[in-house]
């Protein structure tokens, strides 16, 4: 089996938001020769997951406010309490454990089937990255695995 590597650098504006992937996994994939295979699109951050679902505006409002419940940021989180923490500190640091605690219901990556050159999504299926902190730089890798 062979790989391909590929990388998305995107500006998120917002958090939480959706930002539909596809059509760039879509360009990334037809660039390749590649026709049978995998293709596996990954977040290397731990508070930007990447999900398949639909994009319809108002399943997104609803979506955005699901995580916005299951985790709000205004609650206590001890990894925002720097009074206590002590690991994985950074100068720049921010209150982002609602951040984190969001991305305990998705996922860091999804793998999509590519048959005949073809990204086998459903119907109404796109691939999003969500960002879950605040506006910023992201990386996304996208690896096509040949059969």
């Amino acid at each position: 089996m062979n790989a391909l590597v590929s990388q998305i650098i995107l500006t998120s504006t917002r958090a939480p938001e959706f930002i539909d992937l596809t059509e760039r996994v879509k360009g990334i994939v037809g660039e390749s020769s590649v026709r049978e295979g995998l293709v596996c699109v990954f977040s290397k951050h731990t508070t930007a997951a990447i999900k398949i679902n639909e994009n319809e505006p108002l399943l997104l409002t609803d979506m955005e406010a699901f995580l916005k419940r299951i985790a709000p940021e205004d609650q206590y989180y001890a990894h925002n309490d720097f009074s206590i923490r002590t690991v994985n500190m950074n100068e720049d640091e921010c209150p982002n454990g609602h951040s984190h605690i969001s991305h305990l219901t998705l996922s860091t990556s999804e793998t999509i089937p590519l048959i005949n050159g073809e990204l086998q999504l459903g119907q109404y299926q796109s691939i999003f990255m969500i960002e879950l902190d605040h506006a910023r730089d992201r990386e996304i890798l996208v690896t096509i695995m040949s059969a």
